[in-house]
């Protein structure tokens, strides 16, 4: 059975763009030279998004990127950047980056991190780059967005100081040794490039998650994510991207984050409500777009495979925990 996609007319975001008095609008980049080959001129296409089994999807490059750009995706997102500060200790970043003039945030979503790091670093200019234009339409006067593909030849009018990127390395199409290759040629001497990225594979720490719903769903789960030609998993080689590509002062972190609040202590507790939450809202959309595409399976099966694995995300008698990475490396001076 064909999926019917609709394209829904223009956001409010393409609506403000023509407002008089708007003071920064989303496209200010463009006449600022921060502006790639690929970046999409501002028209009214561009703001639109395609529906497909209830929820939007970006239109530019359609198909491209696996999860929604609604808001309740955008919601989600957003509940992601909380996580990743508390795991790094209210820090938007592990790399010893130091008075950055020019910022790139690849994959920048709703363009939360730009934002704050915009605002934490007056003297920065932070540009963010997504498939979406789902960013807000205020920002700080040093932060601006652009809707570009990173799979595409870089062609910036001017090279950077440091480049951040998170959740974005299982969406690339590109040889990711090509992609770290343009990371590094469009880095000022001495800049600093990181990734942060979560692993999508659930593992137990005492066997509980073996038989469950949870362990088949992310077995199919990967398995369609490498039929659509990605890898879910290959960031945890991040730090020997790194290196190949000619980096220096390599860094890495790792955590363990439990699914729920079946760990010990306040914080890991914290961190795994937190997580669980993440989960829940997340599954729908992700496991909806692979399995349809991919594996073949039809809505109403997915649906009810989603109702038994988010009982189990929820059962604290399963013990089991993802792993986000963080990665990071120096270009020569």
């Amino acid at each position: 059975m064909a999926v019917v996609k609709t394209v829904l007319s223009p956001t409010r975001r393409c609506q403000s763009l023509n407002t008089i008095g708007h003071a920064i609008p989303y496209f200010f980049a463009k006449i600022c030279g921060y502006r790639s080959a690929s970046s999409a001129s501002v028209s009214s296409s561009m703001y639109k998004f395609v529906q497909e089994h209830g929820r939007t999807f970006h239109k530019y490059k359609e198909g491209k990127y696996f999860l929604p750009n609604d808001e309740r995706e955008q919601n989600r997102l957003d509940l992601q950047h909380t996580i990743s500060k508390f795991l790094l200790k209210g820090k938007l970043g592990l790399a010893p980056v130091e008075n950055p003039g020019y910022v790139l945030d690849l994959g920048t979503g709703t363009g939360i991190w730009a934002i704050e790091f915009a605002e934490g670093n007056p003297k920065s200019e932070v540009l963010g780059t997504d498939l979406s234009p789902i960013q807000p339409d205020y920002l700080p006067p040093n932060c601006r967005f652009e809707i570009d593909d990173v799979d595409d030849d870089w062609a910036y009018s001017h090279k950077f100081d440091y480049i951040h990127g998170r959740y974005l390395l299982p969406f690339v199409n590109k040889n990711w040794g090509l992609l770290f290759k343009s990371v590094y040629d469009n880095l000022n001497p001495g800049g600093w490039v990181e990734f942060q990225e979560t692993i999508i594979y659930f593992q137990s720490v005492d066997g509980s998650i073996e038989g469950t719903a949870l362990q088949r769903w992310n077995a199919l789960l990967l398995q369609g994510i490498q039929k659509m030609g990605r890898s879910a998993t290959e960031a945890l080689r991040c730090k020997n991207y790194l290196a190949e590509a000619g980096f220096v002062r390599l860094g890495e972190k790792k955590f363990a984050v439990p699914m729920n609040a079946w760990a010990k202590g306040g914080d890991q507790k914290a961190i795994g409500a937190m997580q669980m939450a993440n989960n829940l809202e997340g599954i729908d959309g992700i496991t909806m777009t692979v399995f349809t595409r991919a594996l073949g399976w039809k809505p109403a099966d997915v649906e009810q495979l989603v109702v038994d694995v988010k009982r189990d995300l929820k059962d604290r008698n399963i013990h089991a925990y993802i792993t986000v990475i963080v990665a990071w490396g120096q270009k020569p001076c």
